[in-house]
């Protein structure tokens, strides 16, 4: 979750259309069921598969098609992220997905870190109208690519807003935001929680070898929700 700080009005939670090593289609029904639960604005993922951000013909129907599907159901805000070949931001998709998004909202999420030029490329998103970008400074986490993060929200000035995620914890936030100058951030704050299943068949799993394990489940944690926003809170 993006959590909520003193900034900001609400949190958003977002909703990816395909879970780890798992793409598939948007599912309405999740949506339906955590709007009916929540009181913030929720955020969906539009992301037809998983792999690189550089999507087929075919792949922006479904891309186009989820949008409608998100929108319809009360999605309050959209994310995604679309690349050319040679690393740059694909102006023209996102030009045609944001025309369908709005009016609401849309975040480019972490295809961000994969640019050829994230200066550059930040200036693209600003062009194009993007509300927020999503960024682990172009490295594997945020805390190792906090210089870049602080440098794009210094780049940015207020006209974009620059999100740190990638591997934010209770442990490294306070560092991230101080470092960043953010006023937002990203994080899964997820714990595991072992199955209720008693019987369990040890011979079958239910996916590739480098899935996540059959009885295992990720959830969210509240207490460390409830430590990361109270950090965020000292802090901002």
């Amino acid at each position: 979750f993006p959590l909520p700080l003193p900034s900001s009005r609400l949190p958003r939670v977002p909703l990816p259309t395909g879970f780890i090593f798992c793409p598939s289609p948007f599912p309405p029904g999740l949506l339906q069921v955590v709007k009916q639960c929540v009181r913030v604005p929720v955020f969906v993922m539009i992301r037809p598969r998983g792999g690189d951000f550089l999507y087929s013909d075919r792949e922006v129907e479904v891309m186009k098609a989820d949008i409608r599907l998100a929108k319809l159901h009360g999605a309050d805000g959209l994310v995604f992220g679309a690349l050319t070949e040679d690393g740059r931001i694909d102006t023209e998709l996102c030009t045609a997905l944001l025309a369908v998004c709005r009016p609401l909202p849309v975040t480019f999420h972490r295809a961000f870190d994969m640019v050829h030029d994230p200066l550059v490329a930040l200036e693209t998103l600003i062009s194009l109208g993007f509300e927020r970008v999503l960024t682990s400074g172009c490295d594997s986490s945020a805390l190792e690519g906090l210089s870049l993060i602080k440098r794009l929200a210094e780049q940015a000035k207020g006209r974009i807003v620059v999100v740190p995620g990638g591997g934010i914890t209770e442990r490294n936030l306070q560092r991230i935001l101080e470092g960043s100058t953010a006023s937002e951030f990203h994080c899964s704050a997820r714990s595991a929680r072992d199955s209720g299943m008693k019987f369990r068949n040890p011979n079958v799993a239910m996916g590739a070898s480098f899935s996540a394990p059959e009885y295992s489940i990720k959830v969210a944690d509240v207490a460390k929700v409830r430590t990361l926003n109270a950090i965020a809170k000292n802090i901002l």
